[in-house]
């Protein structure tokens, strides 16, 4: 049982080199795809991601709840797919509808702070399923500093989620220009 962060920028080729340790494993694999499509643009790119896929993977789509189907997915002899941890962000961030002033602190909503845990407790619990997992993340916080607060508060707790993950892994793999490199664990 193996647990794999494989994070990188935008275009980098982290989800491809994931989907490449998923069919090279030789296990039953289950796509846990985080994203939602709230408007055209999104829906298109969903749409391409799902046609790429392979058809023997099953596909469980939760945009919120990431711990609870990570632990209702892993069984012996699967592999789980997570793409993508700051899509998965987003949504926690943004799940009360509210917008966030672009001025002063940023209060995120409990359910951020409550799931975040219950992913940290997936990640724990899942070594006795005898499970494999692959999750993706961005890498955002290796450019300038951005402008506004949501933006800045996105990119913190992005680098955190990252962090927190990347200690509970067994391999970390930052992936840039397709190359992938490997920061814990050594390669896969």
């Amino acid at each position: 049982m193996t647990r794999t962060l494989v994070f990188g920028g935008a275009r980098s080729g982290k989800s491809a080199y994931a989907e490449q340790l998923a069919r090279a494993s030789g296990k039953e694999v289950v796509y846990i795809a985080t994203a939602q499509a709230g408007d055209g643009e999104m829906a298109t790119r969903i749409a391409h991601h799902r046609v790429q896929r392979p058809a023997g993977w099953t596909t469980v789509e939760e945009p919120l709840r990431l711990g609870d189907a990570i632990l209702r997915q892993a069984h012996l002899g699967r592999l789980l797919l997570v793409d993508c941890l700051t899509l998965w962000l987003t949504n926690l961030m943004f799940s009360t509808g509210e917008t966030y002033p672009d001025v002063g602190d940023i209060a995120l909503p409990e359910l951020f702070h409550s799931e975040r845990a219950h992913l940290l407790y997936a990640l724990a619990e899942i070594e006795e399923s005898g499970c494999d997992l692959v999750l993706v993340s961005n890498e955002v916080g290796m450019g300038i500093v951005p402008y506004g607060a949501i933006s800045r508060c996105f990119t913190d707790e992005a680098g955190r989620l990252n962090q927190a993950v990347a200690a509970a892994c067994d391999r970390a793999v930052l992936v840039a220009a397709g190359l992938p490199l490997h920061l814990k664990g050594g390669p896969c």
